[in-house]
């Protein structure tokens, strides 16, 4: 089987990645192996507000309590990642929907008990992606997980999980060609608000350890660094941008590119 490439549409494009979708279509035809990890987050605080429910984070990570675990798993398992699944078939792709419970694909445990059933990935089983990308689907992943370890009797079976540091998970797992993370900017941007095109992995380590990186881009760049371990190229791009990810498949793009 050829070296798949991880996508991974950020939970800001949300509702605006039609095109996205269109491009994934058009890959998916030329024979291009793609595995997409969605996010959705926004939509799940819009949800909880719904239900008069406050949301909370904590350096940057929703506080997941077990009603927001359901709300989080009803609205990434279902509603988003139905929706993407759906437009994907509907434009002549064919894609499957699972989340990281399926398989047992996403085993994970929680590290940080102020964040509740938030979950940290402790191991990847990638064999129902491999079975679906042999068959000819797309598989859909939304980020929950499958709480595999630790786990005391009366928890729930799963965790919520950051879909960034994941994505960089997947494609470590299935030792991917590239990873490309579609977002709402440019790209990295240094102090001035400039646009990084190029790093490695050592500039990139060094945005996290000096924290130029900061926010939403920290987790991006941790997955990067993931992936960057079994050789991938990676890039965080403007999703929002029509042929972004062909663009960005076929010569990087133009966002921000790191490699070994």
């Amino acid at each position: 089987m050829k070296k798949p490439i991880v996508v991974k549409i950020g939970g800001a494009t949300f509702g605006k990645h039609d095109p996205i979708l269109e491009d994934i279509v058009t890959l998916q035809k030329r024979g291009v192996l793609l595995v997409v990890i969605h996010g959705g987050g926004n939509l799940v605080t819009e949800w909880l507000a719904k239900q008069g429910t406050k949301t909370s984070f904590v350096r940057g990570e929703r506080v997941t309590d077990k009603p927001a675990l359901d709300m989080v798993t009803a609205v990434l398992g279902g509603l988003v990642n139905k929706q993407i699944v759906g437009t994907i078939n509907t434009l002549g792709g064919k894609a499957v929907g699972i989340s990281g419970v399926d398989g047992a694909l996403i085993q994970s445990s929680i590290t940080d008990k102020d964040l509740g059933y938030v979950g940290i990935v402790k191991k990847v089983e990638p064999a129902v992606l491999t079975v679906l990308l042999k068959a000819g689907f797309i598989p859909v992943i939304s980020p929950i997980s499958y709480y595999a370890f630790d786990r005391p009797p009366d928890a729930p079976p799963i965790l919520n999980i950051n879909g960034d540091p994941l994505a960089g998970e997947i494609a470590a797992a299935l030792k991917a060609k590239k990873l490309i993370f579609l977002t709402d900017v440019a790209g990295i941007l240094d102090k001035s608000g400039k646009l990084m095109p190029k790093l490695n992995k050592a500039q990139a380590r060094e945005l996290l350890d000096s924290g130029v990186a900061s926010g939403g881009m920290i987790p991006k760049i941790t997955g990067c660094l993931k992936a960057l371990e079994v050789g991938a190229t990676t890039c965080i791009i403007d999703g929002r941008q029509p042929g972004a990810l062909i663009k960005a498949i076929e010569n990087d793009g133009d966002g921000t590119v790191i490699r070994v």
